[in-house]
């Protein structure tokens, strides 16, 4: 073999295990690159801190919920029923009343000299009756004018009523038990008959009118409890009951009259206020409920997150009934799950999870005691010791 040749073979080799070294080098790297990646992926995956709460069980209402303005059932606009000058008033706005209690005097001078006068012209035709009854029993004067005379006996005893029954309406009474909502006179006013003198008011029972969808008609019924809130005792709840329900539709508006009427014994609630109603029209005793800001929805789905190992995964439920504070689930839970209600809004189906409580500390991790604190310490101010050393 020739020296060019053995040179250029020997070229060749060497190119060939550089080449070869090259690529096993190479693949080493790729490969520990990649188990790099995934170690670092592993250790990037980001753990969410989220509050939970578990499934329990017990009883939920199915209410059919509206706004309403409270009104008496009975209320009155009391009219002076003859007129003439107000002497004085007995009651002021605020004060109850009862049925027949005086409310306001008009001045009666002028009633009673028409009493009397009706009384002396009743009296003068008594006198003539009398005396033309005897003359008849006689036969000394015609039927006709006795007949006449009795006629005109019984127009002005009729007129003397009529003066007596005119000057007992000069004392203005009450006609319903119940609180003076309104005064409209003050003394000295002159009045006319049927002017407004006082607007009484019973405040028991009031009544709650709503105007229910005819959809909502085989839901509601006599006797079915409500509950009534309004803003001005926002920590009292009141309760009523259906009392009438109008037994046809508005065509216009394709609603039907409720009145539920509203108990309130200690005079709390007052007519003309705002209040929100609820009618209860079904009751479950024994329910699957959850906190309700642990529900998620989205295109007409509901779902939560369920607390597997310290991960969260997405679950599909089905809702039921709702109230204030709870959901119904009647499919995707079971007793003894554990839903997440707060922060869910950052998590994925399979998250990892770090659970904490009202404090914000973490409920997995243990709280490290003071004593293993202290050990620590000592220990790292020992190794630096010896490291200065």
């Amino acid at each position: 073999m020739s020296a060019s040749k053995y040179a250029s073979l020997t070229k060749s080799l060497v190119l060939t295990s550089l080449l070869s070294f090259l690529f096993i080098t190479g693949c080493d790297v790729q490969m520990s690159d990649g188990k790099k990646d995934k170690d670092e992926k592993d250790k990037k995956e980001v753990v969410v801190p989220v509050r939970t709460t578990k499934v329990v069980r017990g009883p939920i209402m199915a209410f059919y919920p509206t706004t309403t303005t409270l009104e008496p059932e009975f209320e009155a606009s009391v009219v002076a029923k003859v007129g003439g000058i107000v002497e004085k008033y007995y009651v002021e706005e605020g004060d109850f009343v009862k049925a027949g209690q005086p409310l306001v005097q008009i001045e009666t001078d002028r009633l009673k000299l028409e009493l009397a006068r009706s009384n002396s012209n009743l009296k003068k035709m008594k006198s003539e009756l009398d005396r033309t009854s005897a003359i008849y029993k006689k036969k000394l004067v015609s039927s006709e004018t006795y007949e006449r005379l009795k006629f005109e006996y019984e127009s002005q005893k009729a007129n003397y009523d009529l003066s007596q029954l005119e000057l007992t309406f000069a004392t203005v009474k009450a006609p319903i038990d119940g609180v003076i909502s309104k005064r409209h006179v003050k003394v000295g006013n002159m009045i006319g008959q049927n002017a407004a003198v006082y607007h009484i008011t019973d405040f028991d029972p009031l009544h709650a009118v709503i105007y229910v969808p005819e959809k909502e008609l085989n839901k509601i019924a006599v006797n079915q409890v409500a509950y009534v809130h309004v803003d001005a005792k926002a920590d009292k709840v009141f309760e009523g009951f259906v009392k009438r329900i109008s037994p046809v539709v508005d065509a216009n508006s394709g609603t039907f009259k409720v009145t539920v009427e509203v108990a309130d014994k200690e005079n709390h609630l007052k007519p003309g206020m705002f209040g929100r109603l609820q009618i209860i029209y079904d009751q479950r005793e024994n329910s699957i409920l959850i906190d309700k800001k642990a529900i998620i929805t989205e295109d007409n789905q509901f779902w939560v997150f369920v607390v597997r190992d310290g991960r969260a995964y997405k679950q599909i439920i089905k809702p039921g009934y709702t109230n204030e504070q709870h959901f119904e689930v009647l499919e995707g839970l079971k007793d003894g799950d554990v839903v997440v209600n707060m922060g869910q809004n950052s998590l994925k189906n399979d998250s990892k999870i770090d659970v904490i409580d009202e404090n914000g500390k973490s409920k997995s991790k243990p709280e490290e005691k003071p004593e293993e604190k202290q050990e620590e310490k000592q220990e790292s101010e020992t190794e630096s010791d010896s490291g200065d050393q």
